[in-house]
């Protein structure tokens, strides 16, 4: 089934590697790019959602209410038929689902995914303005490759992976020019198969809520991540949450 298409087509030029895993290291259209590289396996992950295209391994995700994905705009800029995993750290397991349509913001890479049946899980918390801060410690999410020495697509993790990153900035930029949360690495940083997916922050209610969502990385030391903080009336307006 051919999705349709909602909002914006993707545009601009990326400052760093956007991390579609359908890119190589230096332009579209290459191998499968790594993902997570060091941190560790994850250990909870229930709104976890690992995106196939035409049955391939792409992106990350996570399930935002029954029936709707929050992802990288630049995960969903192609044809094919969007598939899901989701709900399980094995990104082999988990509910699958299938996207039926998808809204694009017009000026940030984010997409939001509309699933073809609706999904039983623990959603994703979305957090507001004030959940994150220059300095904070954060949690970055995402399943692909863990190497950088040999072909990227030899080297996918099956099980979800977290890192800890360094909040740099609020208000950088992601891979089309939209605000974007930006940090530095802790104790792993994001690549290729993380695109689309989270960032989590502890709130100043102490509430655990995704406030980001992967966009571009130099796979080394530094990675900007959608603002959802920015977003969450747009999130609403199309996703109702």
């Amino acid at each position: 089934m051919r999705l349709s298409r909602v909002g914006a087509a993707l545009a601009g030029v990326a400052l760093a590697l956007f991390l579609s895993p359908q890119a190589g290291a230096d332009e579209p259209g290459g191998t499968v790019g790594p993902a997570i590289i060091d941190g560790g396996n994850a250990s909870s992950g229930p709104w976890a959602a690992r995106l196939f295209v035409d049955g391939q391994e792409n992106c990350s995700a996570t399930i935002i209410a029954p029936t709707w994905i929050l992802t990288a705009q630049h995960c969903v800029a192609g044809s094919g038929t969007y598939t899901f995993h989701i709900g399980s750290l094995d990104q082999t397991q988990g509910e699958s689902a299938t996207g039926v349509s998808i809204h694009t913001h017009p000026s940030a890479d984010l997409a939001l995914v509309e699933l073809d049946h609706a999904v039983s899980a623990t959603y994703s918390p979305l957090g507001s303005p004030g959940a994150v801060a220059v300095g904070d410690t954060v949690q970055v999410y995402g399943w692909g490759a863990t190497c950088t020495d040999r072909p990227e697509i030899e080297c996918q993790a099956q099980l979800l992976k977290v890192a800890n990153v360094s909040v740099s900035s609020i208000s950088c930029s992601d891979y089309i020019g939209g605000t974007a949360v930006c940090a530095n690495r802790v104790d792993g940083i994001t690549a290729g198969g993380d695109s689309g997916g989270p960032m989590f922050a502890t709130a100043p209610d102490g509430s655990y809520v995704q406030i980001g969502v992967a966009s571009t990385s130099d796979r080394q030391s530094f990675t900007a991540y959608g603002n959802v903080t920015v977003y969450r009336d747009w999130i609403a307006s199309v996703a109702g949450v």
